[in-house]
């Protein structure tokens, strides 16, 4: 694993993904080669996984669907990460999936949940292949529920795992813990800080030992202005504060765009001194404690 953006990270790069706006053109026009040099640029920038989704259309055009992805690895090597929520579309992502053009490296499936848990009937008869598991929801008498505390997440992180170990053999190092990064701007119950917990009561278990925990940064920073109350860079300084303190705590895995330069930031660092105030508050506090992000 190469050292990415300043942490030591394994980077899921997000960029073939139709909600961004160039790739959503690509995806319209059938532009193979225009999804191939947006694929060479993330692998050049440091991508260990390429996370591909062509959202709706998967369903109803399996064809393209399956050009894609032999379209991509026809120009890189790294594994792909196959980001659909149906069981269908996962299916044919696999089928097309190409083993040894990726160097005997297995795909990733992203996303299951305890409540999607029917993604895991693929295994026997189309895997082996690793997983990501959203651990911001729980199934409680049948129904699936938002996790909202350290424990709530971690428990929900321990029973899938063991589960995807006991019942399907798979490897800790074959688990990805997705614990879901939210908006800052909308925090006022303090699940910022039961997150940085659940990293920290993840890691600490012997019976996790290996297994991965990660997250997509672009929902912290959502609905704040572009500057932060330094100068600087809001959104990138306030996704550099998180990984400042969740990177030692055992987040060592990040679905983001791989040129993002991301460094650790300093003790005195004004956005990482925001952020901290942010994760003592809850309620108006909380509120407050924002705004100090951007207004000095």
């Amino acid at each position: 694993m190469t050292q990415s953006n300043g942490f030591n990270l394994i980077v899921v790069g997000d960029r073939i993904n139709p909600g961004f706006k160039s790739v959503r053109t690509l995806v319209d026009n059938n532009d193979l080669p225009g999804i191939q040099a947006v694929a060479v640029k993330q692998v050049e920038a440091g991508a260990h996984y390429l996370d591909v989704t062509i959202g709706p259309r998967a369903v109803n055009d399996s064809d393209f669907m399956i050009a894609v992805v032999r379209a991509i690895q026809a120009v890189v090597t790294v594994p792909l990460c196959f980001d659909f929520p149906t069981a269908a579309v996962q299916e044919v992502c696999l089928k097309a999936y190409d083993l040894a053009r990726a160097n005997g490296a297995l795909p990733l499936v992203n996303s299951i949940t305890e409540h999607r848990w029917d993604l895991m009937d693929l295994y026997k008869p189309f895997g082996p292949f690793k997983v990501i598991v959203m651990a911001s929801e729980r199934v409680d008498d049948g129904v699936a529920k938002p996790n909202k505390t350290a424990e709530e997440i971690f428990t929900t992180a321990r029973r899938a795992a063991l589960r995807l170990k006991n019942d399907y053999g798979l490897a800790m190092d074959d688990i990805f813990i997705d614990i879901s990064i939210s908006a800052v701007v909308a925090d006022t119950t303090g699940l910022h800080r039961a997150t940085l917990a659940a990293i920290r009561a993840i890691r600490s278990d012997p019976e996790l030992a290996g297994i991965h925990i990660m997250g997509g940064l672009t929902n912290i920073g959502g609905q704040l202005p572009v500057k932060a109350a330094d100068g600087s860079d809001l959104k990138l300084s306030l996704e550099c504060a998180f990984l400042t303190l969740a990177v030692p705590l055992g987040f060592d895995a990040v679905l983001a765009t791989p040129w993002r330069p991301y460094q650790p930031l300093p003790e005195d660092n004004y956005i990482l001194c925001a952020y901290k105030n942010i994760l003592e508050q809850t309620g108006s506090n909380a509120l407050r404690a924002v705004r100090k992000l951007y207004k000095a």
